[in-house]
């Protein structure tokens, strides 16, 4: 492997872009257990793609059931240092509609139980999530966007609550963050984006808009609806592929943003008292900084 990888978290489909080659499907071992699935390393544009289906093929995997630290540390395994995470969510903004799509910048927490950290049990580490998204890829796939003619279509910027589910939101809940101010509403991307400036991967979301989720009540046709999230999310999955080949032509091999050193003075133990355990089963995330 000549070039360092970018890797692809979203749901079935993406292998079908013009012009990838599936390489290989390979099972990837973490000290976390297993990924949600194997993983198809891919070539497009001179490069080395890993799609890694967020829910499993076949979609068997709810949100609150996924290995979030075993899919990320599969793909830093792999030598992955991008993430463009495709992922199916409400709009919580009459202006954001469906088949939209939302460049997150911010996210809100509203899961609990999810393993959403690699340390603990003898390290401590504190990462910044002040800006939790990388702000240079952000910038390289919404100009591809704009490049491919579906500008009109992306906004920039914008905040994601995520739910624990995997039941939609009910009326009050959706109102109530609607009150606060809040673009899009999903189940997945914040444990991944935790995980992956733990591990020092630079990532970003494509959030795909399917409905209005449940708030809407002047047309009801346009809230969440299993039937409708589905067929607007094959339409969205279209687009992205073209944003997506668009955005691997331009992906620089070096990365200047800060996401590349995000353990730096994140990790607080001394070094003395990491058990040799721990440095063993991290050493892939944190051997520039530990002993």
């Amino acid at each position: 492997m000549d070039k360092s990888r970018i890797g692809i978290i979203g749901g079935s489909g993406l292998y079908e872009i013009e012009g990838i080659k599936i390489k290989e499907r390979r099972f990837v071992d973490t000290p976390f257990g297993d990924p949600s699935d194997e993983v198809d390393i891919c070539e497009l544009e001179d490069r080395e793609i890993v799609f890694l289906p967020r829910h499993g093929r076949g979609h068997r995997i709810l949100p609150g059931e996924i290995n979030y630290r075993a899919n990320i540390y599969a793909l830093k395994k792999l030598g992955v240092e991008w993430i463009i995470s495709l992922s199916a969510v409400g709009s919580l903004k009459k202006e954001i509609r469906p088949l939209d799509m939302v460049l997150v910048d911010q996210f809100i927490d509203r899961t609990y139980g999810r393993k959403s950290t690699f340390f603990g049990e003898g390290i401590a580490a504190h990462v910044a999530m002040a800006n939790p998204l990388c702000p240079e890829l952000r910038r390289i796939v919404f100009e591809a966007a704009h490049e491919e003619g579906m500008g009109a279509n992306i906004h920039w910027g914008g905040t994601y609550i995520n739910i624990e589910g995997p039941a939609f939101s009910t009326r009050a809940e959706s109102n109530l963050y609607r009150s606060w101010g809040v673009d899009v509403i999903g189940m997945t991307n914040l444990t991944e984006a935790k995980l992956a400036r733990e591990a020092e991967i630079c990532y970003m979301t494509v959030a795909m808009v399917t409905d209005y989720d449940c708030w809407i009540e002047d047309n009801p046709e346009e809230s969440v609806a299993v039937d409708l999230i589905v067929e607007n999310l094959n339409k969205n999955v279209e687009i992205a592929k073209r944003i997506i080949r668009r955005s691997v032509k331009n992906i620089s091999e070096v990365r200047n943003c800060e996401c590349k050193t995000a353990l730096k003075n994140a990790i607080i133990t001394k070094q003395d008292k990491i058990p040799k355990s721990v440095k063993a089963r991290l050493g892939l995330l944190i051997s520039k900084y530990v002993e």
